[in-house]
């Protein structure tokens, strides 16, 4: 199907929508002020950001289903919440209850922005930081500050697959 000449021409200047209107939103919200040379400058900055940024990802990333994307959403922000208290009561705690570990956690996803965004969530989520992907992109690093024994291992790997792999997956792919 071919797009039409005004539909081009509308891609090429707002390349990246919604990044637009988060930066406008954001420029207000940061100056505290919704004037009209606030108004300009946030319109130029969101026209102007995504639309040069735009040419070092021509890559756009390629939904196929969005029906996953409020759940996974749900479970990153409760898990976010539980693992701020388990880190907090580990940190305020004694020694011994901090063992940390690297672990290696086995990636099935084919897009790359699908893998990119597991890594975000993996760093975002509290007591766990990716530190690498694999040359061939098959496992990804993940440092977790607390995992004593490989039975541990094995169940944070798995609990990063389940919760936000599979979803990804059916997300992306």
């Amino acid at each position: 199907m071919r797009r039409s000449p005004g539909r081009r021409l509308w891609n090429r200047l707002l390349p990246q929508p919604l990044v637009s209107l988060g930066l406008f939103v954001a420029w207000l919200m940061l100056n505290e002020s919704a004037s009209a040379g606030q108004g300009l400058l946030g319109a130029a900055l969101a026209l102007g950001v995504p639309w040069l940024s735009s040419r070092f990802s021509p890559d756009r990333p390629r939904i196929k289903s969005w029906r996953p994307v409020p759940r996974l959403v749900a479970v990153v922000l409760y898990d976010i919440v539980k693992s701020n208290i388990e880190v907090a009561r580990r940190v305020l705690g004694p020694e011994a209850a901090i063992q940390p570990r690297f672990v290696w956690v086995p990636v099935d996803l084919k897009d790359p922005q699908a893998v990119v965004l597991l890594a975000c969530i993996v760093t975002t989520t509290p007591g766990t930081l990716s530190a690498g992907l694999s040359a061939d992109r098959q496992h990804l690093l993940v440092h977790a500050l607390h995992c004593p024994d490989e039975a541990a291992a094995t169940a944070v790997a798995a609990d990063i697959r389940a919760r936000y792999q599979a979803p990804l997956k059916e997300i992306f792919e």
